[in-house]
């Protein structure tokens, strides 16, 4: 998530938040284009698509015509990859609810092959600021990555949608969840399924033969509006390939360097275990944040989600400090990072031992207080070493709480050491959004 924040120093933001957001007020017309999404309805959804392509769209007036054709080529380059993938009636491409954005980014990854390229084409025609801001992909790669999460009752899910934001009950017919049960949560899995479940693709799609039912493309729908709570705490979160094997992907080596060298890294907003997670929990990030920036800032989500219900500020710290440490310990030989008892003695040790491993990764943490927010325990923390630091919101559209951003700058300038949150007579080095 893109900060207000001008600084004279390098500061990372480690996210999974929308790159729509970096592009300024002056290119309102491509933010709104961008930042679009299809209606919910698949028909209405795929009708209004083709608008995109023959021009007709409304959203293209504000814009220029180079752009909006430059965007037109690269959604119906995208096109014709659907095209050749679909396979009626069983494989088939779904618009409904689609970001404008994101359907920009692949095509622009498919036509360029590196999804590099596709973010530096986004930010041209954004009109993103580059000499102040670079954005990092945390992998490099052209292909899909998935993650499983463990629960501490041993419960797994497996693959993001399912653990964030699952299907609604009519979305598939007597669909079964991608959940699988086992006795030790450490351990890699390899889920089954019933043998009835393979039988909604019986024609081939893009997947990989023999990829997980929950993985190919029909289960992937998403329900924001229907969020179960889960029927445990998430204890672990790992990458898993295709067919369900834990894997351990590399970093991208110019985003762990832009870690190493940043005065401050910020975990920014957004859910917990399917978007911060999966960037901490890459081999040697724990060892890029622990040496490297002075300043290691946790900004608290202003509410709760199906992962984190009954989280307070604490469980939020340990679940930070426990991917990284798992990352560092992978670097360091051990294949699956600390285990749970590893990790539940560290928690049960004497303030002191545990400050000085949370302080190799967070030194503060930003908060809105609220009674929709996780409460924060000050004494607990600032026996950890982590000071805080209360800020202003506003309620959204949807009832919870929002930071506002102006008071959320100030609050990063004030703990980077800027009076008031603000510089003077200091040229604006660039920041780096690692998503």
């Amino acid at each position: 998530m893109p900060m207000p924040t001008p600084s004279s120093r390098k500061i990372v933001v480690l996210s999974g938040g929308r790159l729509v957001r970096l592009i300024p007020p002056s290119n309102a017309g491509i933010f709104h284009l961008l930042n679009h999404r299809l209606p919910s309805s698949p028909q209405a959804a795929s009708a209004e698509f083709l608008t995109l392509l023959d021009l007709t769209s409304r959203l293209y007036l504000p814009i220029p015509s180079p752009q909006a054709l430059l965007i037109r080529s690269i959604l119906s380059h995208l096109h014709l990859e659907i095209l050749k993938r679909t396979r009626s009636p069983s494989s088939t491409f779904n618009f409904q609810s689609a970001s404008i954005g994101n359907l920009f980014l692949t095509g622009a990854r498919l036509f360029s092959g590196s999804f590099e390229s596709a973010i530096y084409l986004f930010a041209i025609i954004g009109g993103v600021d580059e000499s102040r801001t670079a954005v990092l992909p945390a992998i490099v790669s052209n292909f899909t990555h998935h993650i499983s999460a463990a629960l501490e009752d041993g419960t797994v899910i497996t693959g993001q949608n399912a653990i964030s934001h699952p299907s609604a009950p009519t979305a598939l017919p007597e669909s079964p969840t991608a959940v699988v049960h086992s006795t030790t949560a450490d351990e890699p899995h390899a889920p089954s399924y019933p043998p009835d479940v393979s039988n909604y693709q019986p024609i081939e799609d893009a997947t990989l033969p023999g990829s997980l039912p929950t993985l190919r493309p029909s289960f992937l729908t998403a329900s924001k509006s229907h969020e179960p709570p889960l029927p445990s705490p998430i204890h672990r979160i790992w990458y898993i390939n295709p067919y369900g094997q834990e894997m351990h992907p590399s970093p991208n080596p110019n985003a762990v360097s832009a870690i190493r060298g940043s005065d401050a890294v910020i975990y920014s907003i957004g859910s917990l275990y399917t978007s911060l997670a999966p960037i901490l929990i890459l081999n040697g990030v724990g060892e890029a944040v622990e040496p490297g920036p002075r300043f290691k800032v946790l900004i608290l989500n202003g509410s709760l989600d199906r992962e984190t219900g009954g989280y307070s500020a604490a469980d939020f710290v340990k679940a930070v400090v426990e991917c990284l440490e798992g990352s560092s310990s992978r670097l360091r030989g051990n294949r699956s990072g600390p285990s749970i008892a590893d990790m539940g003695a560290l928690w049960a040790r004497g303030a002191t031992d545990v400050a000085a491993v949370v302080r190799k990764y967070i030194t503060h943490l930003i908060h809105i207080d609220h009674p929709t927010a996780p409460a924060v325990g000050r004494e607990v923390l600032a026996s950890w070493g982590v000071e805080c630091m209360r800020c202003y919101g506003r309620k959204g559209e949807d009832g919870k709480m929002r930071y506002d951003e102006k008071g959320l700058g100030q609050a990063l300038g004030v703990i980077l050491g800027r009076r008031d949150g603000k510089e003077k007579g200091e040229r604006s080095r660039r920041n780096t959004i690692t998503d």
